[in-house]
């Protein structure tokens, strides 16, 4: 199975959907317009310091608030490989599916870890970090056959012949 390194950022518990991208930037036109406003009222810097291959720790309760998919797509658009939390609202869960962010729930590694270092994570096997394993669950297939095609639709059009 996949496996993937990248540099972390730490977040805490109840990151809800407007700490993630807050209303009044819902009404710019597209997701790169918005992305730069990511996290802004948590940390305002955070957006520009993402790069590409990222991952987020975070605590429990992730995505908590509404229901706007805008959330998960801020968090791809802004290169997040996936976001790795004790535990993930369950509409924002299923919405970051759809979007094709993936998501894994892992209960102790927020605990130990430290924001700028870098964990690899195995899919569907267990996440290292600093010499450590942390288990992970395998998602099923048909979620992973979701996230590989980049989201619903996409994979849809895939399993029909549209693409």
């Amino acid at each position: 199975m996949e496996a993937f390194t990248g540099k972390v950022w730490v977040l805490g518990d109840d990151i809800d959907t407007d700490i993630i991208i807050p209303t009044e930037y819902l009404a710019l036109k597209t997701i790169d317009d918005m992305k730069q406003y990511g996290f802004s009222p948590l940390r305002p810097e955070l957006a520009g310091q993402i790069e590409k291959g990222d991952i987020i720790v975070a605590g429990k309760n992730f995505g908590c608030g509404s229901s706007r998919e805008q959330a998960p797509e801020i968090i791809k658009a802004l290169g997040i490989s996936c976001v790795i939390a004790k535990s993930f609202a369950r509409i924002f869960f299923r919405n970051s599916i759809n979007n094709g962010l993936l998501l894994i729930e892992q209960p102790d590694l927020h605990d130990d870890i430290k924001e700028g270092d870098t964990i690899t994570v195995k899919m569907n096997e267990h996440v290292d970090y600093n010499g450590k394993t942390y288990p992970i669950a395998a998602l099923p297939e048909n979620l992973m056959d979701i996230i590989q095609a980049g989201g619903l639709v996409k994979a849809m059009r895939k399993r029909n012949g549209l693409d």
